[in-house]
């Protein structure tokens, strides 16, 4: 494998770690705004629960995604940088206002009506500013004056598959969210949250699979060449909708207590759909970061740079799964925290 297909592979698997972490965190927030004030609380104190110590960890990810741009794509940052000005750095805005109510959230329990209303908001907006980003990047949106790039933004905001992309993602975001929720809920024994997330599951799995298949068909005609490659790449993506009908089927079975869903299994399962439609794309991608103005090989750091950065990596995520493990120890699995009022 090329250097600089081993880098986008990283940066790609870096991206797909960050858009499972997100969805759960930002999903969890949404939810936890949605029931905050209705009669079903226990699904907010579960959203919340598991939102209260899981954004640090989201926001980890999100830097070192940043910093493995810069990094291995350093000749793309100036491109990057011009055209995905404005969504990005309202994207970090947001987050900067939401990380700060997080902080402060124990301090200031007066404020806790504006926290919740501020973490599903931002839930929903981050995202979809997040998101916006993948048009961007299918061609057509970007020109040249006097060599330097512009973002088209009346022809982006006025194009369709912007927003298919944008509810593309909130589906995405709020079905992953549902089905771990709904796990979340049965380790705490929280039935009633268990039954509310796994409603909200059943019927946004299809319509994010619907959402999915419609917004490739609203692909600019500058796209063509990446429908080709998805075209290519149909195995890949049968598995993944295969997986995603065993997840599926899984919210359905009943156990013998008999209650429906067998949320742990269902959680891989959609795991494993993302993961495979995430790899699919990103290889549909290929070579292009921005059609057609930048190839992974025009960005890419040389080999001689790259190699001694992946051992730093390797190091420092040698240290980091660990922490990470104990973590999920702590706070996804110990009941004294699962179930505390």
């Amino acid at each position: 494998m090329e250097a600089s297909t081993l880098a986008v592979t990283i940066l790609w698997s870096l991206l797909f770690i960050y858009a499972m972490l997100g969805s759960l965190d930002f999903g969890a927030g949404f939810w936890g705004m949605i029931y905050g004030k209705s009669e079903e609380k226990s699904a907010a104190q579960i959203a919340n629960r598991f939102l209260s110590p899981t954004w640090e960890v989201t926001n980890v990810f999100l830097v070192i995604f940043v910093v493995s741009v810069v990094t291995f794509f350093p000749y793309a940052t100036t491109l990057l940088s011009s055209v995905l000005l404005v969504p990005v750095a309202l994207g970090l805005l947001l987050l900067t206002i939401r990380t700060t109510f997080m902080v402060f959230q124990h301090y200031a329990g007066k404020f806790v009506g504006l926290l919740r209303v501020t973490s599903g908001v931002t839930g929903l907006i981050i995202p979809a500013l997040l998101v916006s980003i993948l048009p961007i990047t299918l061609g057509g949106f970007i020109s040249f004056e006097d060599d330097y790039p512009r973002l088209e933004y009346g022809e982006l905001l006025t194009h369709p598959t912007l927003y298919m992309h944008v509810l593309f993602g909130l589906s995405t975001e709020l079905f992953i969210s549902s089905v771990f929720l709904m796990d979340y809920a049965k380790e705490a024994e929280d039935w009633d949250a268990y039954d509310t997330f796994r409603k909200h599951a059943l019927w946004l799995g299809p319509v994010s699979i619907a959402v999915a298949m419609l917004t490739i068909g609203t692909f600019p005609e500058e796209a063509g060449w990446i429908v080709d490659n998805i075209e290519q790449n149909w195995l890949i993506f049968g598995l993944s909708l295969l997986f995603f009908l065993i997840g599926y089927v899984l919210l359905f079975l009943k156990k013998p207590d008999g209650r429906k869903g067998r949320a742990r299994p269902a959680v891989i399962m959609i795991v494993l759909q993302y993961g495979f439609a995430i790899y699919a794309y990103g290889s549909a991608h290929l070579p292009y970061l921005i059609y057609p103005d930048l190839t992974v090989s025009d960005g890419f750091t040389n080999a001689s740079t790259f190699y001694p950065m992946l051992i730093v990596y390797a190091v420092g995520f040698g240290i980091l799964i660990p922490a990470f493990y104990l973590f999920w120890r702590l706070f996804l699995k110990d009941r004294r925290y699962l179930k505390q009022q």
